[in-house]
């Protein structure tokens, strides 16, 4: 029995119907992998690698996490918040030594951490081009945090803003917590945040995550469920 840990944010955790339609990548990627594999989604609202360590997040998966698990680490909305001293890490200092925590978290239980790069937020101009990351910095980061630490990545950030930039405003939409007044009881007055995902968005980045996972082969490919390629894009 294979177990997934996930440490992340609200892009990806768990969601109930008091915020429906609002729906994480960590809610669905069971669909995404092979039976036998068990999801346990830690991810929170508003986290950053600083914050969910702080609150003791880090500390519950130490005293879980197992031989041959995996941890999926996947911050950087939070962490590039200046504003915030409780959240904010910088890129290439502060946010690098603590994905490290994370990855000896994993490595002294003999189990497997894998680097996620954050989605891109869905930040289009005027004219229906998308925006300049503010994630930027961050994926450099981790990146650079991969390659120190030797521990395999699967680049969301680059994958999920092709996906943007093809699709394109209107079409990614759906992909969002985007959309018209009275539509969702939830949401009266409609909603347009570029941040948080509904199911079709939160599919479609789990798959492409799952397609990361099956470009790096082996045992991280071996999670996902033979014939996921064929459903997985845009």
């Amino acid at each position: 029995m294979n177990k997934i840990f996930w440490a992340a944010d609200s892009t990806v955790q768990n969601n109930d119907v008091t915020t429906y339609p609002q729906t994480g990548i960590g809610q669905v990627f069971p669909m995404y992998v092979k039976e036998g594999v068990f999801v346990l989604n830690h991810a929170r609202n508003g986290r950053s690698t600083k914050s969910f360590m702080d609150e003791g997040r880090l500390a519950a998966i130490d005293e879980e996490i197992g031989a041959g698990d995996f941890l999926f680490i996947q911050f950087g909305h939070n962490d590039e918040k200046k504003e915030d001293p409780s959240r904010y890490t910088e890129p290439y200092s502060t946010y690098i030594e603590n994905l490290e925590t994370y990855i000896q978290v994993a490595k002294t239980h003999d189990a497997y951490p894998v680097l996620i790069t954050p989605v891109e937020r869905r930040h289009f101009d005027e004219n229906g081009a998308l925006l300049a990351s503010m994630h930027t910095d961050y994926v450099a980061g981790m990146k650079e945090a991969a390659k120190k630490y030797n521990v395999p990545l699967v680049d969301l950030f680059t994958m999920s803003r092709a996906a943007l930039e093809k699709a394109g405003e209107e079409e990614s939409r759906k992909w969002h917590m985007f959309f018209d007044a009275g539509i969702y009881k939830n949401y009266p007055e409609g909603k347009q945040d570029n941040t948080h995902l509904r199911y079709d968005g939160a599919m479609l980045y789990a798959g492409l995550i799952a397609k990361g996972l099956l470009a790096l082969g082996g045992i991280y490919g071996d999670l996902i469920v033979d014939g996921a390629q064929d459903y997985i894009g845009v």
